[in-house]
């Protein structure tokens, strides 16, 4: 019995909640798993998880020896983390989610740098803008914009500016607006951003001599992706509210013109989230430091404090 890796075979179903998944993220066939971990149980004489056809739980034996081995794994990820070759060459999968307009705007654009920088980190990147689970799905971080979930660390890495604009076409057939409540008094036609969970359209959001506004506008189209909404923008069809570096581009170039800027509401707080476990881990230093910098360098919030 390789017991380092029935150990880590034991510690992923506990985490996962069941085989299959412990399986996924080992990279390894789930009879493997099972196999693995029977072998320990009997190799402890204590029965360490309690297995029906519908679930896995662990036993009081086995909770206790998780809590200890945790900490061991740990300890033995901070020993490889903090040798030489890896600290100079850090190497290996890094499992990263984020949202779509991230992705797409911000952090694909810049990976030529990241990977001219570490060759050897091969870097997976989970698209979605739904809140993934990190331990169940064995991803290293995520980049969010709330840090509530207790059972990770949470990094601030910079803010994001919104802006509202339109086609200049659009402006031209239907004027501009100079007050956030125009929008709703002259009928102005705003595409609306869905939420793919609730299906609800988000609120247009605005300062009013720093107090929060919000309006809700009727909309005659809505969509539930970023660049679908800069695209329904540049069509005319209405005006929008998005993150800047998303419209910034088109911007400059003309196709698309900022309204209600002085209006603008707060920017929009980024985080990196991990697990305690992955903080000691190199690739994921590395990692955080890189985007930290990405992100600082568009921060308006820190724009501001620059004297």
């Amino acid at each position: 019995m390789d017991q380092l890796q029935a150990i880590r075979a034991f510690a992923r179903v506990v985490e996962t909640g069941n085989f299959v998944r412990a399986a996924q993220s080992l990279q390894m066939p789930t009879a493997t798993v099972s196999k693995a971990i029977q072998a320990l149980e009997r190799h402890l004489r204590v029965k360490l998880l309690e297995r029906t056809t519908r679930r896995v739980s662990v036993t009081e034996d086995g909770a206790a020896y998780y809590e200890r081995m945790r900490h061991l794994l740990e300890e033995l990820a901070d020993v490889e983390a903090t040798l030489g070759r890896a600290r100079s060459n850090p190497r290996g999968r890094l499992r990263v989610d984020t949202g779509g307009s991230v992705a797409s705007g911000l952090l694909i654009p810049a990976l030529p740098r990241f990977h001219a920088a570490y060759p050897d980190i091969e870097l997976q990147l989970g698209v979605t803008d739904r809140t993934v689970d990190l331990i169940g799905e064995n991803i290293d971080c995520a980049i969010r914009n709330s840090a509530t979930d207790p059972a990770l660390i949470a990094r601030r890495i910079g803010a994001l500016a919104w802006t509202t604009c339109a086609s200049p076409d659009y402006l031209a057939r239907h004027g501009t607006p100079q007050r956030p409540e125009q929008i709703l008094e002259e009928g102005h036609l705003v595409a609306g951003y869905f939420s793919a969970r609730t299906g609800r359209n988000q609120p247009l959001h605005f300062l009013d001599a720093g107090k929060p506004m919000q309006i809700e506008p009727a909309t005659r189209i809505s969509v539930n992706e970023s660049n679908a909404h800069v695209a329904v923008a540049l069509a005319g069809l209405g005006l929008v509210q998005t993150l800047d570096f998303m419209v910034r581009p088109a911007i400059e170039r003309g196709t698309l013109v900022p309204v209600l800027e002085s209006w603008r509401p707060p920017p929009q707080e980024v985080y990196i989230v991990y697990l305690p476990s992955r903080q000691l881990s190199t690739k994921m230093r590395v990692f955080v430091e890189w985007a930290t910098a990405l992100f600082a360098a568009i921060d308006p919030v820190a724009e501001t404090r620059s004297p």
